[in-house]
C-alpha cells in the first residue's frame, strides 16, 4: 500500500508543477502569492481598471445589502481591493512631474 501511495504522491506533485502556474509564492518569503494580469498597454489597465469601478458601483445601486442571495452576491470589498492593487500610482506620479516640467 505505501508503494502505491509514494506512486500517488510523486504524480500528483507533477500534475501540481505542470498545471498550477497561476499563483507565484511572493518574493518576500511571505505566506502570499501574486498573479498577473497581463495588459497590451496603460490604455487597456486603465480601462479595466474603470469598469471594474464602474462594475461595483452599479452592484452598490442595483443590489441592496438585504436581499442578497449569497451565491450570486458580487463582493464589491474584493473587486476595491484588486482595483487597488493594480492601480498604477507610481506611473501616475511620474505623470505628475511630467506636468511640473512642461507647465
Amino acid at each position: 500500500m505505501e508503494v502505491n501511495e509514494t506512486k500517488s504522491l510523486e504524480r500528483l506533485k507533477q500534475l501540481t508543477a505542470l498545471y498550477f502556474k497561476t499563483l507565484k509564492p511572493a518574493s518576500d518569503n511571505s505566506k502570499e502569492y501574486t498573479a498577473q494580469i497581463k495588459v497590451v498597454s496603460y490604455l487597456e489597465l486603465g480601462c479595466i481598471i474603470t469598469d471594474l469601478l464602474k462594475m461595483c458601483i452599479l452592484a452598490l445601486d442595483h443590489d441592496p445589502p438585504s436581499s442578497q442571495n449569497k451565491s450570486s452576491a458580487i463582493n464589491v470589498s474584493l473587486i476595491l481591493e484588486t482595483v487597488l492593487s493594480i492601480f498604477p500610482l507610481d506611473e501616475m506620479e511620474f505623470l505628475g512631474f511630467v506636468g511640473e516640467v512642461v507647465d
